[in-house]
């Protein structure tokens, strides 16, 4: 069993034991602990506290729902249930309805028998780090009281934001519906059997795609395979694209924040290039900055200085993407595992969004997905680790990685991350084992995967 808890949430395996597992205790606990964080903080004294909660498909998904509404009630928060619903939809929710929070049920990418609770601010957007801190700091010492009885909150469903949401991103200035149905796209989807194979199906109809194949569309949360839209995991959609039967596929995670697009030819576009093809569309209608974090390719950097505008990188983590996005007036930013986050709608990944801008700069643009992946910058991205001991200092091994190319453009924002002239390489610790992660970037995955090497082997010798 496992349990992680994070400054993103509490995520863990469903049973067992409470502190071994994501248990019923486990949920209510971090539940009452987030409740008395929003009571704490929360600006609103003279009205009802209100929390707004939305899950993904999978298959615990109803039964945390109930724990979670239940406690919120305890607590003597009123609780928005929007029901299944997108990660994206329940953050839009939460501004929408002037709640003081949200919480998401959602393991994410994680397989079938993993949970988590995502916790939002009064902004729809993720806690920061010292207020994710806080709230695990409450939970471990039950720090947390519940209402009595006439304190009591009420639940109230609204299953109306998934169009709602849909509605915003069809308004949306740049994306163009009527483009999109002129060109007559046929377009597949892999919905991995979770919420987006109800939610991205009916994004596609309002805009004016009449042909969808759907894959694993029944939101049951039967996992038709491995969840992480990754190439290895993609063989289906991918198999039903070599012979030629759509124009583009596009698959997302089970809570639909991350967008990975298939080409005609049956080949991965890359998730790396998705917000590399959005930013590359809407820096031509909106000039401005952009951000993605610093394990991101360097394509978003190329294209972004080819519109004349200014790059910059952020920490690892949704959050401090969204910080450096926000301080820097950024108009498009993401990150290269295929989240898409463009503030004109709001501060969050969302594969909606990268669904209707793409197929917009598709309709507009006249080519092949193939033909328009060729006009991005090569590069490729591999992804190693090197186990180390437990008594192994990581911090010293970084720093001394830091001295050895300290000749070199070295950013310490997170982690040690070297960029060369022609490549990069990222270096960061694991919170929760002894390794360090090696994200390298080249103009083939050959060069890249030598790079990963190179480092592993100056590593070793320290």
């Amino acid at each position: 069993m496992s349990l992680i808890k994070s400054i993103s949430g509490i995520r863990g395996t469903i049973g067992g034991r409470s502190g071994e597992g994501l248990g019923g205790v486990d949920i209510v606990k971090f539940t009452a602990a987030y409740a008395e964080f929003i009571k704490r903080t929360s600006e609103k004294r003279s009205v009802k506290r209100k929390i707004v909660v939305g899950r993904d498909a999978r298959l615990s998904g109803n039964m945390v729902n109930h724990l979670v509404v239940g406690t919120l009630m305890a607590m003597g928060f009123d609780v928005i249930n929007i029901g299944k619903a997108t990660t994206p939809t329940t953050e839009i929710a939460v501004s929408g309805e002037g709640a003081d929070g949200g919480i998401i049920i959602t393991a994410s990418h994680n397989p079938t028998q993993w949970n988590a609770l995502k916790l939002l601010n009064s902004k729809g957007e993720f806690l920061n780090d010292a207020e994710g801190k806080e709230v695990i700091r409450i939970a471990e010492n039950e720090d947390f009281t519940f209402s009595e009885v006439y304190g009591l909150g009420e639940e109230y469903v609204n299953s109306t934001w998934a169009d709602r949401h849909i509605e915003m991103v069809k308004k949306l200035k740049v994306v163009d519906p009527d483009a999109i149905a002129k060109a007559g796209f046929t377009v597949a989807v892999d919905a991995v059997n979770s919420i987006g194979g109800e939610v991205i199906p009916r994004l596609l109809k309002a805009l004016g795609v009449k042909n969808i194949i759907e894959l694993n569309c029944e939101a049951n949360g039967r996992f038709a395979h491995t969840p992480e839209p990754i190439p290895e995991n993609l063989t289906q959609i991918s198999d039903l694209m070599k012979d030629g039967k759509a124009d583009v596929g596009f698959v997302v995670d089970p809570d639909v924040d991350r967008l990975a697009i298939v080409m005609e030819n049956g080949e991965m576009f890359v998730e790396e290039y998705t917000l590399v093809a959005v930013a590359d569309y809407i820096l031509g209608i909106t000039p401005g900055s952009t951000v993605s974090n610093l394990s991101s390719s360097r394509a978003l950097r190329d294209v972004t200085r080819k519109h004349s505008c200014e790059y910059n990188a952020a920490a690892v983590g949704e959050v401090n993407v969204v910080e450096k996005m926000k301080s820097t007036g950024a108009v498009i930013g993401g990150e290269g595992n295929g989240g898409v986050i463009y503030p004109e709608l709001h501060y969050g990944r969302d594969a909606l969004v990268g669904v209707a801008v793409f197929l917009t700069l598709l309709a507009k643009k006249g080519m092949k997905v193939s033909e328009l992946k060729k006009t991005y910058p090569p590069y490729a991205i591999a992804k190693n680790k090197i186990e180390l001991t437990p008594e192994i200092d990581v911090d010293k091994i970084l720093k001394a990685v830091e001295k050895k190319f300290e000749k070199e453009e070295v950013s310490t924002v997170d982690g040690v991350k070297i960029d060369f002239p022609d490549c990069w390489v990222h270096l960061r610790k694991s919170n929760t084992e002894p390794i360090i992660r090696i994200y390298s970037e080249a103009s083939t995955m050959e060069k890249a995967e030598e790079l990963a090497e190179e480092i592993k082997d100056v590593i070793r010798s320290l």
